[in-house]
């Protein structure tokens, strides 16, 4: 029997969209060398290797953002417990628009993504660091 999908992606992303903030590309450019704000890619090592990822991000897999953020958790990394704003991206602000709403249900805050995600960022001329 097949599956009855009662929340679609629409509608989690709807969600999301009203609780989450983003900046824009230009706003993400200015808080490249800023010492307060920490980017944080979550695309998967593929898309990194294949087009690259915004220079000094972070990476952090969708899958793994749970057990890094959560200090309780044996996967835990030290960089989301610093007092900074978290930028997430992902390719197309999807996947970042609903790690922001559950980093923030975590309590890790502030948090923001970035409008239109790295194709956003890449079609901007902004700069891109290649990831071997």
């Amino acid at each position: 029997m097949p599956q009855t999908i009662t929340k679609g992606i629409k509608a989690l992303l709807a969600e999301a969209n009203a609780v989450v903030s983003s900046v824009s590309v230009e706003q993400a450019q200015a808080m490249l060398d800023s010492d307060d704000h920490v980017l944080i890619d979550l695309r998967d090592f593929r898309e990194l290797k294949r087009s690259g990822k915004i220079p000094g991000a972070f990476s952090c897999p969708r899958g793994m953002l749970e057990f890094w953020i959560d200090p309780e958790s044996p996967y835990h990394k030290d960089v989301f417990d610093q007092d900074k704003t978290y930028v997430f991206y992902c390719a197309s602000a999807w996947r970042s628009a609903l790690s922001v709403k559950i980093a923030m249900e975590m309590g890790l805050k502030p948090v923001v993504h970035i409008e239109g995600g790295f194709t956003a960022w890449a079609k901007s001329g902004a700069p891109v660091e290649e990831v071997e």
